[in-house]
């Protein structure tokens, strides 16, 4: 005689879920893997009220449909027409189904995360205004593949449009410099994440969105986002690199805010952080830091905070240190070299640096970049009479360069 084959619609819907073994969909229901076992049997048992409530959010799908029959059936029910119709139009449906009526399979969480991870890498060479709606579309599939998926496929594809909403987040930001847009992207971001219940991921989008209340000079709000940050953090296991940025990014907030002494602070410790180093590796997503990124925010503090031999000195070694890839970390060292010599009354010299990040700033466009160079213009006001500074205003005002900034 022919073997059972079993339920085989419960074994679907398990691999469609994520779970590749028995022992998986078992780790995630909190039962035995015997009990998996005899659902998966020809003549499944029906589960008890809290398994059969956590077999359905994991699997996206009600029990009849994961071949179960139900001890109690419900007697058929005839809908009457309504008044005046008939047909399926006129009938009266009790409710609408929480889960759409395709199921994808897990090879979809692969694929969406792949298109995550290559607009990831895109976003440091193609252009903000070209990349950025490429992003919001592929947020836009992610949010419709959370209803046609379930348990760890379902929290793959949660993560990716997380990552896909942080990115876009990003873009508006610190490319297009639409900090509201930006507040309501990244908020998107935290409910993906909370999805997906990715704490690391979590705490990068809740960093992120301190950059929004601590560049307009909002302390108190800048400082809260970046307690709850931390606080996402300490449930990772957070790498070094990770905890050393949450500092780097509350020290720019506090430099905004005018604290710099505070803000150098916080940048030694990431520094002790990252001497100290961790045994967990960081994140796939965090491509945004580095030692060398670490001290670009140490450098620009330092000019604030008045230190300009120390400033020069440690911008000039990231300079040196940034790599062919860091073309737009590259256009906010060079303007932050360029007020360094402003400040110091070397408008000659300030003005070499700026001309020099606007030729960056023609190969790859970035907004914060370019708010370095017109800070630097407009402190060197008491110096515009100087040829150098006439020719600094030719290139920023120039027909390509005023082009590409209105375009952005």
């Amino acid at each position: 005689m022919p073997r059972p084959a079993g339920n085989t619609r419960l074994k679907a819907a398990r691999l469609a879920a994520g779970f590749r073994s028995q022992q998986a969909l078992a780790d995630a229901l909190g039962v035995g893997v015997r009990q998996v076992r005899r659902w998966e049997s020809a003549n499944p048992p029906w589960p008890h009220p809290d398994q059969a409530q956590a077999l359905t959010r994991e699997l996206g799908q009600e029990l009849e449909a994961l071949g179960f029959i139900s001890p109690h059936p419900q007697p058929p029910h005839r809908s009457r027409p309504a008044a005046g119709g008939s047909g399926p139009t006129s009938l009266g449906l009790g409710s609408v189904p929480t889960q759409a009526a395709t199921v994808q399979p897990p090879t979809v969480a692969a694929d969406f995360q792949a298109v995550t991870r290559s607009h990831r890498r895109l976003y440091w060479s193609v252009a903000p205004a070209t990349l950025h709606p490429s992003a919001l579309a592929h947020a836009a599939l992610g949010c419709a593949l959370l209803t046609e998926t379930a348990g760890q496929t379902r929290r793959a594809v949660a993560i990716g449009l997380a990552e896909t909403y942080l990115l876009a987040g990003r873009i508006e930001f610190f490319d297009l410099r639409e900090p509201q847009r930006a507040a309501r992207t990244l908020l998107l971001a935290l409910q993906a994440a909370g999805e997906a219940d990715a704490p690391l991921l979590g705490a990068a989008i809740l960093a992120h969105s301190a950059f929004i209340p601590g560049w307009q000079g909002e302390r108190q709000d800048a400082v809260e986002r970046m307690v709850a940050a931390r606080t996402y953090a300490r449930r990772g296991p957070a790498s070094a690199e990770l905890l050393a940025w949450l500092d780097a990014v509350e020290a720019e907030c506090e430099t905004r805010c005018g604290n710099t002494r505070t803000a150098l602070h916080l940048i030694g410790h990431a520094e002790d952080v990252l001497a100290a180093g961790s045994p967990y590796d960081s994140p796939e997503w965090l491509d945004w830091f580095s030692p060398v990124r670490l001290a670009a925010f140490k450098g620009n503090t330092q000019l604030k905070a008045g230190h300009l031999p120390q400033a020069r000195a440690t911008l000039q070694q990231v300079l040196d240190d940034l790599g062919p890839s860091d073309e737009k970390q590259t256009t906010v060292v060079l303007g932050d070299l360029a007020a360094v010599e402003a400040a110091d009354g070397r408008p000659e010299q300030a003005c070499g640096y700026a001309l020099r990040a606007l030729d960056q700033l023609e190969k790859t466009w970035y907004a914060t970049g370019m708010d370095r160079v017109r800070e630097v213009r407009r402190s060197l006001t008491p110096y515009q009479q100087q040829p150098c500074v006439s020719d600094l205003d030719d290139r920023l005002y120039g027909w390509s360069t005023t082009v590409s900034a209105l375009s952005r």
